[in-house]
């Protein structure tokens, strides 16, 4: 009797086991990634971690749904991953489903690991942040004798842009240069965003390590955080690598530049912001060194903006039709990045998330009548104004008609497609719809400065100043206009 008793509990302990073991294997096939009993402490309050999974799962399953997003999406809350997960496809095919594992062009994200490894050569001695880019004997002009590492950080160095489309790779950037004979300000007293404070940056590593700045990188970088999955200027066909398209399923052109470009998965992106919340790279003087412009409080630094009201690091980066945005909030212990291969709206929905996970109240994003009446605009002006006004009154709560943006982008769209008569139409329905608001007036102002209808653009450009007085493009417009009236 006892033994079969024995043996009875023998066999349920081991039925018990075998089940404990097959859902373990069953949870851990779960490529999403959902940790869905972590418990947040805020205060003396307990939430769980559940509420916000589902929220955010929502929000973003529902802004794929209506054409808004494509990409991969990490949030983390308390150093613990809390939601991860892909929506969409890695290229224009939609045939292949993006993954943890697919790579993205980051944008001006990536100017942060120049700026970093920067920062590592001057905490061992090698480099000081008030050198002037002279002492390192690029081949010059005399203007590097007045800009210093400092500056061109925080891009406060007032050397003129190399713009994307001029250099093919960096030998056609040095001849730009070099031939800049002046710069746009004098060093440290304005600033200007541009990749020629990067490209400067990036060539200054390799003349003090004698590597070149990727191999600089991987080494001092990529290598201690485990970065497995990065890869500088991946060319198409790279394994896991996006390729980004538009609204339409086309690829988007992607145009050869300077090099030092690194792509990273969502994993390695977490992994890069970890590491200078937790200074595993840099010391704390040195991240708050990168995080505080000292040039322009209100603009970006070397590691985007860093909002010190709110104690929240933001940095998004756009490039072609990549787009991607991280905010690292130190307050609430809070990371949210978004990645996508077709740009959209993923600054709004990276806010979104903030929101919600601070139980504040959001908005779902409703669809884009940009992207409604986008191709009829194209085709026939008329039809895609007809379009919008049905829309307006059968479906106003869907659509996002109340975001001026909307229609002063595709303004713009068919602007650059010199298309002018169709864009002063777009315009002029941008104003009828936010007659108080002095963006629309200046874009329209553009569009008649660009058909020579000076007096109508000057128009415009004086209700702008009505509206903003401080409004310095508009102020620039006028004298402009007035001269070409002049003659």
């Amino acid at each position: 009797m006892i033994y079969k008793l024995v043996m009875k509990n023998i066999i349920l302990i081991s039925f018990l086991l075998l089940s404990l073991n097959a859902y373990s294997q069953k949870k851990a096939k779960n490529s999403e990634r959902v940790k869905k009993q972590e418990t947040f402490v805020k205060g003396n309050r307990k939430e769980t971690a559940l509420v916000y999974i589902n929220q955010i799962d929502s929000l973003i399953r529902i802004s794929y749904e209506r054409g808004l997003f494509n990409g991969n999406v990490l949030v983390s809350k308390n150093n613990e991953v809390v939601y991860q997960k892909s929506f969409g496809f890695t290229d224009e095919t939609r045939q292949t489903a993006l993954n943890d594992k697919s790579i993205f062009n980051i944008g001006s994200i990536a100017k942060e690991f120049n700026a970093v490894a920067v920062m590592i050569l001057v905490e061992r001695g090698l480099v000081n942040l008030n050198d002037t880019i002279a002492k390192f004997d690029l081949g010059l002009p005399k203007w590097s004798e007045k800009v210093t590492i400092k500056q061109l950080l925080n891009y406060a160095s007032g050397i003129p842009s190399i713009e994307p489309a001029l250099p093919k790779n960096d030998e056609e950037a040095w001849q730009i240069l070099k031939n800049f004979d002046s710069l746009l300000f004098e060093p440290g007293t304005n600033y200007s965003y541009n990749n020629s404070n990067v490209f400067l940056q990036r060539r200054i590593i390799e003349k003090l390590t004698g590597v070149s700045y990727q191999e600089f990188v991987s080494k001092n970088i990529i290598g201690p955080l485990k970065m497995t999955n990065s890869v500088f200027d991946p060319k198409f066909g790279y394994k896991n690598r996006t390729s980004c398209y538009d609204m339409d399923n086309v690829r988007c052109q992607e145009l050869n530049f300077i090099s030092g470009w690194l792509w990273v998965d969502i994993n390695d992106m977490y992994k890069w912001i970890e590491a200078m919340n937790s200074n595993r790279l840099i010391s704390k003087e040195s991240f708050q060194t990168l995080l505080n412009n000292p040039y322009a409080k209100n603009e970006g630094g070397s590691l985007g903006r860093y909002l010190e009201k709110e104690e929240l690091q933001r940095h998004n980066g756009v490039s072609y039709k990549f787009e991607s945005i991280f905010l690292n909030d130190f307050k609430n212990d809070i990371t949210i990045i978004l990645l996508s291969n077709n740009l959209n709206r993923v600054w709004d929905l990276g806010y979104t998330i903030h929101n919600l996970m601070l139980g504040k109240a959001y908005e779902i994003p409703k669809k884009s009548i940009y992207q409604a009446i986008r191709k009829e605009a194209h085709n026939d002006i008329d039809k895609a104004m007809e379009k919008y006004n049905l829309l307006k009154e059968k479906c106003e709560t869907t659509y996002s008609f109340e975001n001026p943006s909307e229609l002063n982008k595709l303004g713009y769209e068919l602007l650059r497609d010199q298309k002018i008569e169709s864009a002063i139409k777009i315009f002029s329905l941008n104003i009828n719809r936010f007659k108080n608001l002095p963006n629309p007036y200046d874009s329209r102002g553009e569009a008649y400065f660009t058909k020579k209808a000076y007096l109508l653009s000057r128009n415009d450009y004086l209700k702008v100043l009505e509206l903003d007085s401080t409004n310095q493009n508009a102020k620039n417009m006028l004298l402009k206009i007035d001269e070409l009236l002049k003659n």
